[in-house]
């Protein structure tokens, strides 16, 4: 196997903690340095000073006007957004717009990624990117990501994961809650860990990003969406309840929008819910290196929780509505 080198002497390097795993950042582009960080500043990374122990696994970004060759003879599949990933198994790549990641294993367990030019500030490629190169590392370490949002019951204390693709009420649900008082995780990606037996979730970016239909209809007039985009924002001071770092989730609603007055919650059997989480963790069948864990993981969690489809009505936007509806679930 090819290995494909990355030049010495970075620009920038950084320590990050996540789960209980320490992640080191290097970049050989100072301006690129400059837009992770401010990047990292929406996550919930743990910036680390001087650590002891050696990372677990060590992120490289840098740019060039042309990027690396994959090599010949892998396996190959397309995923969302156009792009492309290639596998024999161990090493692992990602195309995705003008940048290509490279998952190396090794000690510690090395991800590479190039782009083309160095992004403009705000641009999605370099969420998208970073995004899928620490996820996929975190993998390697026993940490799942899942495309949800998460929020947590107050009563009970128990996770409420919110899983569904963009456009399908996530962000838009767990605000509700948030507004009604609930403590929340993230609006829009989990890590999930497996600790002492039970799965345990923790938010992965800090922001809440929501339309400007929602923006109009839940009367938030704090923050403006501009060019179209979802607004960004942190809940912290527009929202009675708190972040929560962890939760053990007891809850598992899967959404879409119904286009209906009335929201409809309909149960599913383990075997249901384990359908649709690998459906909504395409992961978990794709990187091979890690699938039987990741499997396991997405398992365990269909035996914890209740699971339901949940059919989003125009009612779920009336304040307080959300909360009591799924209070007697939770």
């Amino acid at each position: 196997m090819e290995v494909i080198q990355v030049p010495d002497r970075p620009a920038s390097q950084s320590f990050y903690a996540v789960a209980g795993r320490l992640l080191l950042f290097e970049a050989l582009d100072l301006r690129l340095a400059n837009l992770i960080e401010q990047l990292f500043a929406g996550w919930q990374l743990t910036p680390v000073s001087y650590p002891d122990p050696s990372p677990h696994v060590q992120i490289n970004f840098t740019c060039g006007d042309v990027l690396p060759v994959v090599p010949p003879g892998l396996d190959q599949f397309e995923i969302a957004e156009s792009g492309k990933c290639y596998t024999d198994g161990a090493d692992l790549f990602l195309v995705l717009g003008g940048s290509l990641v490279h998952l190396e294993p090794g000690q510690p367990f090395a991800v590479n990624v190039w782009f083309e030019k160095v992004p403009e500030a705000g641009d999605p490629l370099l969420a998208r990117v970073a995004s899928f190169a620490v996820c996929a590392a975190l993998r390697r370490f026993g940490v799942f990501d899942l495309h949800s949002a998460g929020v947590v019951e107050p009563e009970s204390d128990k996770g409420v994961l919110i899983v569904g693709p963009s456009g399908s009420g996530k962000s838009t649900l767990a605000l509700q809650l948030a507004l009604a008082g609930w403590p929340y995780l993230s609006d829009d990606e989990l890590l999930l860990t497996l600790v002492g037996g039970e799965v345990e979730a923790r938010g992965f970016r800090s922001f809440f990003a929501v339309s400007a239909a929602t923006v109009a209809t839940l009367g938030i007039n704090t923050i403006e969406p501009a060019g179209g985009f979802k607004a960004c924002f942190e809940p912290g001071g527009m929202v009675a309840s708190q972040r929560r770092r962890r939760a053990v989730p007891g809850l598992l609603l899967f959404t879409s929008l119904s286009g209906e007055e009335k929201t409809q919650l309909n149960k599913l059997t383990q075997p249901e819910t384990m359908a649709r989480l690998i459906r909504a963790c395409p992961w978990a069948t794709y990187d091979t290196a890690i699938a039987g864990a990741n499997l396991s993981v997405l398992s365990r969690l269909a035996r914890q929780v209740r699971a339901f489809d949940l059919l989003a009505g125009r009612d779920l936007l009336e304040p307080g509505y959300a909360a009591r509806i799924l209070a007697e679930f939770a």
